[in-house]
């Protein structure tokens, strides 16, 4: 009776675990296949949607392979320079376009777009390899106009992996950036996913997104802006970057979390001042 009875806890173990192996198993997949859910929350547009008034604000399409991408640019008659702004992960490029007037004080103009299914550009995002050859693309759109002029490529959050690697790109190209700008970076994609789904194989992550790999390439200046009570991307990511590349400078913005640095007084005098001096 007890060796019948040890048998059966046995067996019902074993079918509780393989039962877990085969859940874990297909979420795995599930990530592996979808994990585009998880990473990107675009908010879409109609195509005809304006996403802006001003005379001075100019939308383009561009056409890359298998997408139309929505494209703005602040547009001022003999501008210092260009800021190349790439951002986050979620909205589009409304949330973008509402604090412009510091670029015209300072003369710069502002390019930005949105990544493929967010706000009325076409496609979906479905390789890291893509997302980077799109940034391309349209960096090589405007790049012949700010010839001789300052550039300054920015990225917020998602955005600054790859406003890392399109900066050490150019230091590459013999046409190093003045300046390189992240906002709430992250040392890299595979190192956030380590922290936020411990559980997951480091294999299954598509999109590793090496911002530091990136930085440690720079030639130019490098600014780090990081609110320290940022529950997202901890401020230690910009402190790894700091690290890694010692004539970077990090802003620590007090009290500041990780979509609200621009209501700090601090973070905008930085900004500002940045262009200011260039």
């Amino acid at each position: 009776m007890i060796r019948n009875r040890n048998a059966a806890y046995a067996m019902l173990s074993l079918g509780v675990l393989a039962a877990a192996g085969a859940l874990y198993t297909a979420a795995i997949g599930w990530l592996w296949l979808r994990q585009e859910r998880l990473l990107f929350e675009p908010t879409t547009l109609p195509p005809d949607w304006a996403l802006a008034t001003a005379p001075d604000v100019h939308e383009s399409w561009i056409e890359v392979t298998g997408a139309r991408l929505s494209a703005v640019q602040l547009r001022l008659p003999q501008p210092r320079g260009v800021l190349f702004f790439l951002h986050g992960n979620s909205g589009n490029l409304t949330d973008c376009l509402t604090e412009l007037d510091a670029f015209r004080q300072f003369n710069f103009d502002l390019v930005a777009f949105d990544y493929r299914g967010y706000g009325k550009s076409s496609g979906r995002i479905e390789s890291e390899e893509q997302l980077r050859a799109d940034v391309r693309a349209v960096w090589a759109v405007f790049a012949d106009r700010y010839q001789g002029k300052r550039v300054v490529i920015c990225g917020q959050s998602l955005g600054t992996g790859l406003a890392a690697g399109l900066a050490a790109e150019l230091c590459g190209a013999g046409r190093t950036p003045d300046l390189t700008l992240l906002v709430s970076p992250y040392s890299s994609g595979r190192a956030l996913a380590d922290e936020l789904y411990p559980w997951v194989p480091r294999q299954v992550l598509r999109y590793p997104l090496h911002t530091l790999e990136h930085a440690a390439r720079l030639r130019g200046p490098l600014v780090l802006i990081h609110g320290d009570k940022d529950e997202l991307i901890g401020i230690h990511h910009s402190e790894a970057l700091r690290s890694a590349v010692p004539k970077a400078q990090l802003l620590r913005i007090e009290g500041g979390g990780h979509n609200d640095l621009h209501k700090f007084p601090v973070f905008r005098e930085a900004v500002e001042g940045a262009l200011a001096c260039l």
